[in-house]
């Protein structure tokens, strides 16, 4: 595997939050310091998987990833090269102890994830396709913060958010196209629901 191909794992991204949480609170600041300001898509994936974790039943949690996620989104989605988020965000804290747990948690799955990624279907994830891609990204935690009464609710929308910026990152369609069946399956059940 070349240093590029391990820069695009899972396992690279836990590395590094793990890395970030080495003091007793972890800020978000650290976290993005540890990806550099031109790592938009990676980080949007990031704050995805670890709101698939057990940290989605924090409250609070849901909301400020949504507006994390929303925020990032826009900016890949207009090209933006650096990223940027409010002072605000940038200085929130969580114990350590909570992230280093949630990524343990993680970390299974994602080298899973990692054994079985590949470059294909790549049109999903350029031009238009990527655009259209990365709007979805912005509409799914529009509901998140109404959501949050309902514990762990959030997680099926991240879960599908990381699928579809897996897929950017890595460059692989096939994770793409299984985010929009995700999305598909959850509207068709949405709309058997209400009518």
């Amino acid at each position: 595997m070349s240093a590029e191909d391990a820069d695009r794992t899972l396992m690279h991204l836990l590395d590094s939050v793990t890395h970030a949480a080495k003091d007793e609170q972890v800020a978000v600041r650290d976290v993005l310091h540890e990806f550099g300001d031109r790592a938009i898509t990676p980080f949007i994936l990031l704050i995805a998987l670890l709101l698939v974790s057990p940290l989605s039943g924090i409250p609070g949690t849901p909301t400020v990833a949504a507006i994390m996620i929303v925020t990032l989104s826009v900016q890949a989605l207009y090209g933006r090269r650096r990223l940027w988020l409010p002072q605000w965000v940038l200085g929130l804290r969580m114990r350590s102890a909570h992230v280093r747990r949630a990524v343990e948690w993680m970390r299974r799955p994602c080298a899973f994830v990692d054994r079985h990624h590949a470059p294909r279907l790549q049109f999903l994830t350029v031009g238009p396709m990527r655009a259209v891609t990365l709007l979805i990204c912005v509409i799914i935690p529009l509901g998140w913060p109404l959501l949050e009464v309902l514990p762990f609710v959030s997680s099926l929308g991240a879960g599908t958010v990381s699928l579809l910026s897996f897929g950017l990152f890595t460059r692989d369609g096939i994770y793409v196209l299984a985010g929009y069946c995700v999305v598909a399956l959850s509207v068709l059940a949405t709309f058997a629901l209400v009518f």
